[in-house]
Formats: structure tokens, sequence, C-alpha cells
């Protein structure tokens, strides 16, 4: 898994000292679905955090957001197709 995340690698791309791709992709599926990945990920994260000397837990969260214009408006001919 973490070779498909570093070089964002197809599953068929995987190098030939894995195991055969359809049998990887079988365990990520199979471990994905019983939660034995997100138990993976929380115990690292757990880790790395008391590694920092951080708590093994977060105790808040701050969220971010940022408006992006996606579109500019014009004046109204603009918007008819109509010359001025």
């Amino acid at each position: 898994m973490l070779y498909l995340g570093r070089n964002g690698c197809t599953w068929r791309a995987l190098p030939h000292d894995l195991p055969p791709w359809p049998t990887v992709h079988y365990y990520f599926r199979k471990w994905r679905h019983d939660g034995t990945w997100e138990r993976v990920l929380d115990t690292l994260r757990r880790r790395e955090r008391v590694r920092q000397g951080r708590e093994p837990v977060p105790s808040g969260v701050v969220i971010d957001s940022q408006s992006v214009k996606t579109t500019e408006k014009g004046d109204p001919a603009a918007m008819t197709g109509r010359s001025a």
C-alpha cells in the first residue's frame, strides 16, 4: 500500500518483487472491509504522536476552509451572448 501511495501506480504496475497484483488487491480490499487498515493507521498515528512527545489522541481539531471563485460573471451581454 505504501508503494501504491508513494508512486501513484496502478495495481498491475506493482514491482515484480511483490506478490502478484491480484493477491495484493485481494488483501487490500479484505483488510479495508474488515477494518484492519483503519486499526493499522490508528496505531501508527498514535505511535507517531507519542514519538513526537504529544498525547496519543488529539484533544481538538482545527478545520479551515477557503472559498474559491469558479466562474467570472460579466455584464448582461456576456450572459445572453448579445454584443453591446
